[in-house]
């Protein structure tokens, strides 16, 4: 009974990262596809470049809710289980990243799941874990946005800092280590995810945003690469949300 009950938070917690809020959202607010705009990805970057700054800090948020939800799922229906704490955050992340809900078929006619980089469910889950962690987590968000300009490197940078976090509460207060295996675990998710972003870090050809992007402006956005889907348009890019 108790791996039934298990197994359904897991299902659960991966529709609930699956719902696509930023497609939803800029939908709504201007009629847009978000697969067809920039990056294609349908986390809070990609929501701001097609709907505006609200329509991204919406996305963001709800985005963030997934994680969170996904934590309260698993503490109200197997209080005081800590791994199904930890795998219920990493489902509402598969699920951002690979949503069900949008699958699409690629130039060679294999299926393929749309998503996000996972960066805000990544956060969501260590709020639920550990609540304060969020009045760490977004300062230091903002700072790796405002210096390095790069929303893939920041969200690689947000769960490195949630897996320190929980790590000194585990070995200062006696918390529990599994959550410091959370961070790890999102952290690997992430970079995966991430993979053409940083291919094009590394050939200095990924997109800045924010004040950095303003500040310096390329002549002329190089083609990107990596396509999570089919069609040129639905490429990969610095979105990380």
């Amino acid at each position: 009974m108790h791996m039934l009950i298990y197994a359904l938070v897991l299902f659960l917690s991966y529709i609930l990262g699956s719902i696509p809020f930023g497609l939803l959202i800029v939908k709504i607010t201007t009629g847009k596809d978000i697969r067809a705009v920039a990056s294609g990805r349908t986390g809070g970057t990609n929501a701001m470049r097609a709907a505006g700054l609200w329509a991204g800090l919406g996305t963001a948020v709800m985005d963030v809710l997934k994680g969170t939800g996904a934590v309260w799922l698993a503490s109200a229906l197997v209080p005081g289980t800590i791994w199904l704490k930890v795998f219920a955050p990493m489902m509402a992340i598969l699920g951002h990243n690979y949503s069900i809900f949008l699958t699409e078929r690629d130039e060679r006619g294999r299926l393929r799941l749309r998503g996000g980089a996972g960066g805000a469910p990544t956060v969501g889950g260590a709020v639920g874990i550990w609540f304060p962690s969020l009045l760490i987590l977004l300062p230091v968000a903002g700072i790796l946005l405002f210096i390095v300009g790069y929303a893939s490197l920041t969200t690689i940078g947000v769960a490195l800092a949630a897996t320190i976090v929980f790590a000194v509460r585990a070995w200062l207060l006696g918390e529990p280590w599994q959550y410091a295996i959370y961070g790890l675990i999102a952290e690997a998710l992430l970079i995966w995810t991430l993979r053409p972003n940083i291919k094009r870090l590394i050939e200095g050809k990924e997109r800045l945003v924010g004040l950095r992007a303003r500040k310096k402006k390329p002549k002329s956005q190089p083609p990107l690469e990596g396509s999570s889907g089919a069609g040129t348009s639905y490429s990969s890019s610095s979105s990380s949300s």
